[in-house]
């Protein structure tokens, strides 16, 4: 607080409450940002990286506060060719740090061909340490076995995984593969969950989508899934766990939590929460970051915005997301 030192009481007030926001001591309301559907958060040490769905182009907010998100600068890394396999609706990137390079998986679908048959996983990689800038190398087209969607990546055990949502004759699922690097996928695919509960089953479709991985803190591993069609307002967030030592290749390693672990909470104005990540904070906090609507059959569009809150864990290491932080729930800024 030196720095704040000597000056009048009005203008102190506004340091000290600029100083403690930059700490991560600071409180915000959900949501971030108007707009931002399937939100992605990394942080590279005070950095925090932002993306989310824009359709035609892939796009990083960089920031080192993500209560002020809003005011970081949207920048362009990568627009999509005019013809090819990944021309058009360019949905769901994740930025990975991984072996000092930046990898970014994103959703894309052929030209003259906007249909499920034709989606699938695609990496790009940078080289270097701001991925912002640079140049982004296209490492084409993961060779997974059905055409799918919304891929991810994650260590386990010393091991590198991919997980993705295929699409396997009337359902959306979650399947998983061993990789050899982060662009080339080794081995066979498993499918470690199927839409056998109803509420994964609202809005006319069978779907589970938007897989991503949460390291335990007793050796668990746990995956989150989004369930249901995205323009039900019943879309909610569920949990897969795997039991510490267990395969994650091998199907039954993997135990369902029955019904969603978020859902809609009409008191707070969220509904169809959903497509989620996971990022740590400074202070070694986990923070889920997940999208919703703020009012009832608003439908899977661009209005679905960005929120984030904190992770808890119980004494035997399982996370507990509590309700939706929505409308008028003040949060307490991810610590620095």
């Amino acid at each position: 607080m030196t720095r704040c030192r000597g000056l009048l009481s009005v203008t102190l007030m506004l340091c000290l409450a600029g100083a403690a926001n930059a700490a991560g001591q600071g409180t915000f309301e959900n949501p971030l940002l108007p707009s931002g559907p399937d939100p992605w958060i990394v942080r590279d040490g005070a950095t925090y990286y932002y993306m989310a769905t824009r359709g035609d182009r892939l796009t990083i907010r960089k920031t080192s506060d993500l209560t002020r998100l809003a005011d970081a600068p949207e920048t362009t890394v990568w627009t999509p060719p005019a013809s090819g396999p990944n021309a058009q609706s360019i949905w769901a990137p994740e930025l990975h740090r991984i072996d000092g390079k930046w990898y970014l998986y994103y959703t894309a679908a052929a030209s003259g061909h906007d249909d499920d048959a034709h989606r699938g996983v695609f990496v790009l990689e940078n080289a270097g340490a701001d991925p912002t800038q640079g140049e982004w190398i296209d490492r084409g087209q993961l060779k997974t076995e059905h055409t799918g969607i919304d891929g991810t990546t994650f260590v386990h055990e010393g091991k590198r995984y991919f997980v993705y949502s295929p699409y396997v004759g009337p359902d959306s699922v979650l399947s998983i593969v061993a990789m050899a690097n982060p662009w080339t996928l080794s081995g066979k695919e498993t499918i470690i969950a199927r839409p056998d509960q109803a509420w994964e089953r609202q809005g006319g479709r069978q779907i589970l989508e938007g897989p991503e991985f949460l390291k335990g803190p007793n050796g668990d591993l746990f995956l989150t899934y989004s369930g249901s069609a995205c323009w039900s307002d019943d879309y909610a967030i569920g949990l897969l766990r795997a039991a510490p030592g267990r395969d994650p290749l091998d199907a039954s390693s993997w135990t369902k939590v029955p019904g969603p672990v978020l859902a809609k909470d009409a008191e707070r104005s969220v509904y169809a929460p959903g497509h989620n990540g996971f990022f740590e904070a400074a202070d070694g906090t986990t923070w889920i970051v997940y999208h919703a609507n703020p009012g009832p059959d608003m439908k899977c569009t661009a209005k679905r915005s960005p929120r984030m809150q904190p992770v808890r864990w119980t004494k035997d290491g399982q996370p507990e997301f509590g309700r939706p932080a929505g409308k008028g729930v003040k949060l307490k800024a991810p610590g620095g």
